[in-house]
């Protein structure tokens, strides 16, 4: 480990505390012009440290620099030696990370990055991440489950989003499904999985599940118009705590995935159930109520067809677009 990794695992631990030159050298067994060399070139990164003569060096409190350092301080003891990656910019931590997937990455890997030039939605939409306002971030899995049940992996994510959320900033934030992230009528937060297949098993041999958070993200795109919104604004604690919550609680969900007890917090949690919504399929729009969210995650509904008959089926990921009947499109 640097120099400058090991400095900044210290300052992270001691946010708004005075650590001098001495102290820290000691700690890391280094010189202290070591030491000064580290916090430059953690500045040049963007790190917001203060430095009194005679005190010492401080990471402000409102810094805000995504770090796997600052990250590992909120894990749970059982997740902390996952590995996490952070990157400044990437097309897309998705892509890149199927990259590393096919090149043996390794389950529980999670990258973030600062600015994303490609972010990637569903239905080949594009995810807005401009540099330092958002959470961009990409986990590898290895699920030991056939293609049916990768729908699990996006609900579960969405109830860790939610929860996450709530830890951190005492709000409750409702899923629209099957995979966005609502606050206050806004969109707040994407969840994209993309399955990696192992076609001759029957089984999905690696799944990318990408996250999108807009944290303080406030001047969109006008193509996104009123849809899109942040979870918050001014003083928010650092991004790096809300990082650490929803891995916890990602986490914890998935190792009882196929229990599926969390599913209901799922529909605890939708702004969907009980409303009249509209559907593609086959290039054709239908209109229904949305009754219920089954335990695979499928969206049942029920309209009624010419000469009143009813019908009722549940739609699964992948084969719908879903819009609130006179709303926005999702």
């Amino acid at each position: 480990m640097s120099v400058k990794t090991e400095l900044l695992s210290i300052l992270e631990a001691n946010r708004e505390k005075d650590l001098s030159g001495e102290e820290i050298a000691n700690r890391l067994g280094v010189s202290r012009t070591s030491v000064w060399k580290a916090v430059r070139a953690l500045k040049e990164e963007g790190y917001q440290i203060r430095a009194v003569n005679n005190r010492g060096y401080r990471l402000e409190g409102s810094n805000d620099v995504i770090s796997a350092e600052g990250i590992r301080l909120g894990l749970e003891e059982k997740y902390r030696d996952l590995p996490i990656e952070v990157y400044k910019k990437v097309d897309s931590t998705n892509v890149e990370l199927k990259r590393r997937a096919l090149d043996g990455g390794v389950h529980g890997l999670t990258l973030l990055a600062e600015e994303q030039t490609g972010g990637k939605g569903r239905m080949g939409r594009s995810f807005y991440s401009p540099p330092g306002t958002g959470i961009y971030m990409s986990i590898l899995l290895k699920p030991e489950m056939g293609g049916s049940d990768a729908v699990l992996i996006t609900t579960a994510a969405s109830v860790a989003v939610c929860r996450g959320i709530r830890n951190v900033l005492d709000i409750e934030p409702q899923i629209k499904w099957v995979n966005d992230i609502y606050f206050e009528d806004k969109k707040v937060c994407g969840i994209l999985t993309e399955a990696i297949s192992d076609f001759e098993m029957g089984r999905i041999d690696s799944a990318i599940l990408g996250i999108g958070i807009n944290y303080r993200t406030e001047d969109f795109p006008q193509e996104l118009g009123e849809r899109a919104g942040c979870i918050g604004q001014g003083a928010l604690p650092p991004r790096n705590e809300l990082v650490a919550s929803v891995l916890n609680e990602f986490w914890n969900i998935y190792e009882h995935l196929t229990e599926r007890e969390f599913m209901k917090e799922y529909r605890m949690r939708s702004n969907v159930i009980g409303k009249e919504v509209r559907f593609l399929e086959r290039d054709e729009w239908k209109e229904a109520t949305a009754l219920d969210i089954d335990d695979d995650g499928g969206l049942v509904v029920e309209w009624e067809e010419a000469g009143g008959k009813r019908v009722r089926r549940t739609l699964h990921t992948g084969e719908i677009t879903l819009r609130i009947k006179n709303g926005l499109p999702s």
